[in-house]
């Protein structure tokens, strides 16, 4: 698969569990994994999983996805922009990036995660 269809496929994956499922995205991550949310950054696929838990009922609008490669032949980085509707609210413009790193022949798992809110200014 090429990068841009790993990222397709993941994005997809990511956003329709998230708004579903978000306990299932716990497989994603691994205990190096480190995410950066609203300013505030955890480590590891227990921690991590509990800020995306605490987030509540989400519904998310992808609008753009970007794809590079990363420094290592293993690896990708993600840009994602869309809006998130958080608890039935009115929606909100996000922006959120993921470096993925190989762990063989089409697998791969989120090193790197940083999510922002946009505000209008």
């Amino acid at each position: 698969m090429s990068a841009d269809e790993v990222a397709k496929a993941f994005v997809q994956h990511f956003y329709q569990t998230f708004d579903t499922n978000v306990a299932a995205l716990s497989g994603l991550y691994a205990p190096n994994s480190v995410l950066t949310f609203e300013g505030t950054q955890v480590s590891g696929t227990q921690n991590i999983m509990a800020k995306l838990s605490g987030v509540g009922q989400v519904k998310h609008d992808i609008k753009s996805m970007d794809v590079q490669p990363s420094q290592s032949q293993n690896a990708i980085i993600i840009f994602v922009t869309g809006s998130i509707k958080i608890g039935g609210d009115n929606p909100l413009h996000f922006c959120e990036m993921f470096q993925l790193v190989s762990t063989g022949p089409g697998a791969y798992y989120v090193h790197n995660n940083v999510f922002r809110l946009n505000y209008g200014f």
